[in-house]
């Protein structure tokens, strides 16, 4: 027998085709799209993901080796960046797999190189314009990109910086963008840069040049990290559960943990087989989040526990265990985007999508 989900994600691959085409419109022909899939593609799933995207963009993104061999084992050939940097235990895999690491200096290079037979290993040199993370600042950076271009193992075939506010600070950003521009074009006028993100593309595409790489994420799930934006896209994602018990509680009762919401009415009370263990934050507690049931708004009342969320369905004629209620997702007309509940939730739709945990199920369609 064949048990029901109790809390599952649908994620709808042919969403990211769509979302994709948005991305390219914004971008002039020839510039190449590295789509960002890690930590499990945001929640969605690694391997499927890839599988869905092999033929629709030019580069994987990944934050690690070990991710960038589970896409491989998916028999998924695309081109492989790890964005940040790895650790000496990495060096032999990404060397073997001819993965495409990112070097912020010229010791990072000559780890790989006593590695390197054959052909020269393709890495990016990453520049920190601001993003204070990783790679040098101009000055230092010259020196060591020097050095990097003589080790005769090692080729450098992109400069990488990246945008720490291309949603939120529009004038920091430009100036980010014309001085990684500049020091591209000091370093080397040939090479492809790498630096625009999803919120990058959207303000500022036409910075990108032919043969450069713009690396997307989150507009690619179809959350826009720019609402103005949001219309364009479509999410992926759509997060489920459903209802394990209705109860009628009399005005005066308390409920859940720390006994933070009293009813001032009879309520009508549901209670959803979702919580904090699959992805459905704590901090949606007492903050107006909602769910959707029978495509209408219903609060969520008290504290979210681990495995259970209870709901007001009382503007609702009936509510039956086993109703399906959606936490992010569309019902209807109405619909809960990932972004508002991190709105709610004092967040970033990255965490909201990235929390979503393994007990969740994902249903592919």
């Amino acid at each position: 027998m064949t048990l029901s989900h109790r809390c599952w994600a649908e994620i709808d691959l042919s969403g990211f085709k769509a979302n994709l085409a948005q991305l390219k419109q914004r971008v002039s022909p020839g510039v190449r799209f590295a789509a960002v899939i890690k930590a499990d593609a945001y929640g969605h799933g690694l391997q499927p993901v890839a599988v869905a995207l092999r033929d629709q963009v030019d580069f994987f993104a990944v934050a690690n080796a070990a991710e960038a061999q589970e896409i491989r084992q998916a028999g998924v050939g695309t081109p492989i960046m790890i964005l940040g940097p790895a650790i000496p235990e990495e060096f032999p895999v990404i060397v073997r797999e001819r993965f495409t690491p990112t070097l912020s200096t010229a010791e990072e290079g000559c780890g790989y190189a006593q590695l390197v037979s054959g052909s020269p290993l393709d890495v990016h040199f990453v520049l920190d314009t601001g993003m204070g993370r990783i790679g040098l600042w101009y000055e230092e950076a010259i020196e060591e990109f020097r050095r990097l271009t003589l080790l005769p193992q090692i080729r450098v075939t992109a400069l990488s910086s990246h945008l720490p506010v291309a949603d939120a600070d529009r004038g920091y950003t430009a100036g980010q963008l014309d001085r990684f521009s500049r020091e591209v074009e000091q370093l080397s006028g040939t090479l492809p840069g790498t630096i625009l993100n999803s919120a990058g593309v959207l303000r500022f595409g036409q910075a990108a040049r032919m043969g450069d790489i713009v690396r997307t994420g989150l507009a690619l799930y179809g959350v826009c990290p720019l609402p103005e934006f949001q219309s364009h896209f479509r999410p992926v994602l759509a997060l489920k559960t459903r209802v394990i018990l209705v109860r009628t509680l009399k005005t005066g009762r308390t409920i859940s943990y720390g006994r933070t919401f009293t009813t001032s009415r009879e309520t009508k009370v549901a209670t959803l087989a979702a919580g904090y263990a699959d992805g459905y934050s704590r901090h949606l507690s007492n903050v107006g989040a909602e769910v959707l049931i029978q495509e209408r708004r219903c609060p969520v009342l008290g504290r979210v526990t681990m495995d259970q969320t209870m709901v007001d369905v009382s503007g609702l004629p009936e509510v039956n265990v086993g109703d399906e209620a959606v936490l992010i997702g569309r019902q209807g007309n109405e619909e809960i985007l990932a972004s508002e509940l991190a709105q709610k939730a004092g967040t970033i739709a990255w965490e909201i999508l990235t929390g979503i945990t393994k007990r969740a199920a994902r249903v592919y369609r």
